[in-house]
């Protein structure tokens, strides 16, 4: 259903900041020669495509490869040209609007709708890292016989080693990226020389078949390769280049990313399709169903005869599950910075995400060990499934509509192509989900999880439909941006605010110079009182309080008293405090009660360790006073 421009009005929103600010347009793409500009644009494909060769791939493609040997590759094939569409779609949404897929969807739909579609990519992401985390757990118990809880505590810590390739920039992270890829890619490379596949009978697994009782694998196996946050990721990454907003360098760009993601999607079609005709090799052949990625790597060696495949294996594995936690942080930054503008540090983000992750983790593998981490794995499949449609269907509408993509509009083709493609996968993803809650249901789980479960799908039924109706209720519309922080309305909002009383928080370091320095310049400049404060902080004086006048009391009285006899001389009227306690509550309340109107304070420059072992004020002071905190370094 169409409608003009002018029939509806358009959704007013705040100006967006850029998406991942810190890397935005940071690559440089105007070279003169093809080949180095097809380089400059490549690398965003590949973070993504790791997402499509997870663990949760492995589970589903050792399964289908052992039961039903080489038949089931063309449904790999399948999924990988389903992807590459939706991802193609996903970086020229990026491309052209300048937004990303979670920027998009605030523009466009209410922020109650906005914030619900927060949560689900949250939980989703979660869930997508429960996978990777399971995926390195089982990895280092693979190769190191590392007991399963302690593989966990390792994951805690590995987060900040990938994080510190952040600090060297997006080329060297993507290049970190695809040399685990290169691992992932070598480690069946290994396994398929040794294993002697029949590539006769593989190629014949390229034409559609259906053997009996494979649909439930073909479901997982479609049900694991889109993942939902890759569509939010690389419609972000796609603008770490720099690409002008002319229509020729549009199109450029859209066309290099179209190869990047061919290439890089057909390395993770190579993967998938090489763990199911390894499964096929070794287990079909001696008629062994796989269930477990664990059970794989036991028969491996047995029945290959070397120790070389299972150690391949492991290590592809391990590859498979650190891989995914990078691009999993940059997709948590893109989706929580897009739906609702909250920006933590990555280091903070990803802690967050990985102990979320690891609760589950933890608690299933005390209670059932290996088995139990194979059933989490499939349930954070299904969790994938529930909030995959939610990602799917906006991007389809969005890039559809002409007067958000202009002249980069789906071609009706395209549009065809992607609404089936949605169809399919939101048909398949949701029997997976139905097949699931239906054996909780008629299992032995709870009855309240079972009403639960159903209530929930119930209501994500309802919301997906809510999502699919109102676009095309509404018709076309642009997405226009207030402009609220024009010149003007920033210059008729200003107020002016004398500065009578300055105040200088003293350390008794080296630090203190630079601090009266600028309070001093700043009390001759505007005429104002300076209060040089120091807060006392003796053993002594915080059991005490004021009564606790010791001598190390009386050298920081002494100290202040000097400095302002000296000050005076400036013609500037100084005053002297010293107060006792806790700093930054002591340095407030003299702030507050005093009618302070600019605090000066040093930064000692701790990170986290030296501000868990020395304290930490400035942060403390500056969010508790409403008035303007120097803070000198």
């Amino acid at each position: 259903m169409n409608s003009k421009e002018n029939d509806t009005k358009p959704d007013v929103l705040s100006p967006q900041k850029k998406s991942l600010e810190e890397v935005h347009g940071t690559v440089q793409t105007q070279h003169p020669k093809l080949l180095k500009r097809i380089f400059a644009f490549a690398g965003p494909a590949y973070l993504v495509s790791v997402g499509y060769m997870d663990p949760g791939n492995w589970a589903t493609d050792l399964e289908g490869g052992s039961r039903f040997g080489y038949a089931l590759i063309w449904v790999i094939l399948m999924s990988n040209i389903m992807a590459v569409l939706l991802q193609t779609l996903s970086a020229r949404l990026g491309i052209v609007t300048g937004k990303d897929l979670a920027q998009a969807c605030r523009a466009e739909y209410s922020k109650v709708a906005s914030f619900s579609l927060w949560i689900l990519c949250e939980i989703a992401i979660a869930a997508m890292d429960l996978a990777e985390v399971l995926g390195t757990i089982l990895g280092l118990n693979l190769l190191f016989g590392l007991p399963l809880l302690w593989g966990a505590a390792v994951t805690l810590f590995d987060t900040f080693l990938l994080l510190a390739i952040q600090r060297y920039g997006i080329r060297r992270m993507e290049a970190f990226i695809v040399s685990l890829i290169s691992i992932i890619a070598g480690g069946f490379i290994v396994n398929l020389f040794l294993a002697k596949p029949d590539w006769g009978a593989a190629a014949a697994g390229l034409k559609p078949s259906l053997p009996a009782g494979s649909l439930y694998i073909i479901l997982g196996i479609i049900g694991a390769t889109v993942m939902p946050h890759n569509l939010y990721l690389h419609s972000s990454l796609v603008q770490t280049r720099q690409v002008s907003r002319i229509i020729d360098s549009k199109a450029a760009a859209c066309k290099y990313n179209l190869l990047d993601s061919v290439i890089a999607l057909n390395t993770a079609f190579f993967v998938n399709a090489a763990i199911l005709i390894l499964a096929a090799a070794v287990f079909y052949r001696h008629g062994i169903v796989v269930t477990e990625i664990q059970q794989a790597d036991k028969l491996l060696e047995q029945l290959l005869g070397t120790r070389i495949a299972p150690i391949a294996f492991g290590l592809a594995l391990l590859a498979a599950g650190q891989s995914s936690t990078l691009t999993g942080t940059l997709a948590g930054q893109v989706v929580m910075e897009g739906f609702v503008k909250i920006k933590l540090r990555p280091y903070l983000r990803r802690l967050i995400t990985r102990v979320i992750a690891l609760l589950p983790a933890v608690a299933v593998i005390s209670i059932s060990g290996d088995e139990g981490t194979y059933q989490l794995l499939i349930l954070s499949q299904v969790i994938l499934s529930l909030q995959l449609p939610f990602a799917i269907v906006p991007l389809v509408h969005f890039t559809s509509d002409k007067l958000k993509m202009g002249a980069f509009t789906s071609k009706l083709w395209v549009k065809v192509l992607a609404w089936i493609t949605s169809v399919v996968i939101i048909v398949l993803n949701g029997k997976l989900v139905y097949d699931q809650i239906l054996e909780w249901v008629k299992g032995d789980a709870p009855l309240m999880v079972s009403i639960l479960a159903v209530g929930c799908s119930a209501a994500l039924a309802l919301f997906l439909i809510y999502i699919i109706v109102l676009p095309l209720l509404r018709g076309e519309r642009r997405w226009v941006e207030e402009k609220s922080g024009s010149a003007l309305a920033i210059v008729q909002g200003i107020e002016t605010h004398p500065v009578k009383h300055i105040a200088a928080a003293l350390g008794r370091d080296e630090g203190d110079t630079e601090v009266i320095s600028r309070a001093l310049s700043l009390a001759k400049t505007e005429k104002a009182m300076l209060t040089l404060i120091h807060v006392s902080d003796s053993v002594s004086v915080q059991v005490y309080s004021g009564e606790g006048y010791d001598e190390h009391a009386r050298d920081d009285e002494r100290y202040l008293v000097e400095i302002a006899e000296e000050l005076r001389s400036s013609e500037v009227v100084v005053e002297v405090m010293l107060a006792h306690g806790d700093p930054a509550t002591e340095l407030v309340n003299f702030a507050i009660t005093h009618k302070v109107d600019m605090l000066i304070m040093g930064s000692h420059g701790h990170r986290l360790l030296g501000d868990l072992l020395w304290g930490e004020t400035v942060d403390p002071v500056r969010h508790r006073v409403d008035i303007p905190v120097l803070v000198v370094r």
